[in-house]
């Protein structure tokens, strides 16, 4: 009997040991169990196609994810992150029948995970690594579907130690959230100049910095601004506007007396109205200029007797000789010499505002009514609402190899301090202009 009940005993052992054997595989197999996530950041103003960013005027509202039916479509998911450590990660999303497998990444990592439910409901995901602070994306994308779309996402769900402090993401206002931080630099006048009838700047676009939607402005001033633009791949223009004295934003709804007068024009250079940031008059040249070339701008703005004041426009670049007249205007009611010297950096393209761009500003100068040029060596640096609120914080600008520089978009980590000073070195090489034959 003895012998019997040690065999019994041997084999329960054995039973329970592999029993126990078989529930820490099970135990294993199961998904996380689901943590507190209670930041929630909106697909629709955070949210970009990756391999096609255009596809986004159809795929990606202020609702969020919709209409995704192509497996080759990727999206990414920024924000700026306070700490490393574990990111816990869901997704508040619905399908419309069926079941959809999407898949997560961040920082390289991967994750699974299957969208069942009619309504919107968050779906954990899984925990990632973070191993540093700062901006970073899940990218989602679709792996298997049942019906015809993959998910409507409307928000990305974070929690964790990653997410413990202030997190940075749009929140509001997504149209400009999306389009990204625009920067400005305002250039001090030296007290020494009088007033002023001519600014000169330089601008020149680095290799790889000419993103579709980036107007590089030089020449901006009380009354309007003149720079250069991306607006397609086989598009780019030289762009003059001066607003009207009429606060709107329907140019249609100027008074006679109030709208901007075309006095002429360059060759090519087409001229009209515009709207929606202000209405006046606007010109622009279709020119391909290139990037890595230095370009110039001139502006002249003059009082005249009539009670307008009128603004003149010139563009040269090194592959074509003398200066180009893009346009001159008259603005009504108006009676100044150039005031408010600036440069700025915007994206004007919602669906490229998840790419970076930069842009050098250099050797600025003014000449006077007594016909002396002035050097202008420092600027002050500002940004629009989306930084100023700390939507985006992806903006910077200041000297970088004794130039003055602006940079935005592209969810990059260096920001520099809004309504901060700088200086460049001067150059001492003032414009040599013979403005008697001027065009």
């Amino acid at each position: 009997m003895k012998i019997v009940r040690d065999f019994t005993f041997i084999v329960m052992s054995v039973v329970f040991i592999s029993c126990s054997g078989c529930s820490k595989d099970e135990t294993e197999t199961k998904k996380e169990e689901t943590p507190e996530m209670t930041i929630k950041v909106p697909l629709g103003g955070n949210t970009w196609v990756v391999n096609n960013p255009f596809k986004g005027e159809t795929l990606i509202s202020d609702e969020g994810i919709g209409s995704w039916s192509n497996q080759g479509d990727k999206f990414r998911v920024y924000f700026k992150l306070p700490k490393a450590g574990s990111l816990h990660l869901g997704l508040k999303a619905k399908v419309s029948s069926g079941t959809s497998t999407l898949k997560c990444t961040v920082n390289g990592q991967s994750k699974e995970v299957d969208i069942d439910v009619a309504s919107l409901k968050t779906t954990f995901v899984g925990t990632f690594d973070v191993v540093e602070p700062g901006y970073h994306f899940v990218e989602i994308e679709g792996l298997s579907k049942e019906a015809g779309t993959y998910a409507i996402i409307k928000d990305v769900m974070l929690g964790g130690e990653a997410s413990n402090g202030k997190m940075y993401f749009v929140n509001e206002e997504y149209y400009w959230g999306r389009r990204g931080p625009s920067v400005h630099l305002s250039y001090k006048v030296p007290e020494a100049a009088s007033d002023v009838e001519y600014f000169y700047n330089e601008v020149t676009v680095p290799e790889g910095e000419d993103v579709i939607g980036s107007y590089y402005m030089a020449n901006g001033f009380g009354e309007g601004y003149f720079g250069i633009q991306v607006n397609s791949e086989s598009e780019r223009r030289v762009l003059f506007s001066v607003w009207s004295p009429f606060h709107t934003d329907d140019p249609s709804s100027i008074p006679d007396d109030e709208k901007i007068i075309m006095v002429k024009k360059g060759e090519g250079v087409t001229t009209g109205e515009f709207g929606n940031e202000g209405s006046g008059g606007q010109s622009y040249w279709k020119y391909n200029w290139i990037t890595g070339n230095t370009y110039q701008f001139l502006l002249k703005g003059k009082p005249l007797a009539d009670g307008y004041t009128q603004y003149t426009a010139w563009f040269k670049g090194p592959e074509f000789q003398g200066w180009k007249m893009i346009a001159s205007f008259k603005r009504p009611k108006t009676q100044t010499w150039l005031t408010s010297q600036y440069s700025f950096l915007e994206n004007f393209h919602t669906e490229t505002g998840a790419i970076g761009r930069k842009a050098y500003y250099n050797n600025q100068w003014v000449r006077d009514t007594k016909g002396q040029w002035y050097e202008m060596t420092e600027a002050k640096f500002t940004a629009d609402a989306t930084a100023r609120k700390e939507s985006r914080m992806d903006y910077a600008g200041g000297v970088a190899d004794g130039k003055f520089f602006m940079r935005n978009c592209g969810f990059f980590n260096e920001t520099t301090p809004i309504d901060s000073y700088h200086n460049r070195t001067a150059l001492g090489n003032a414009p040599v202009i013979d403005f008697a034959n001027l065009p």
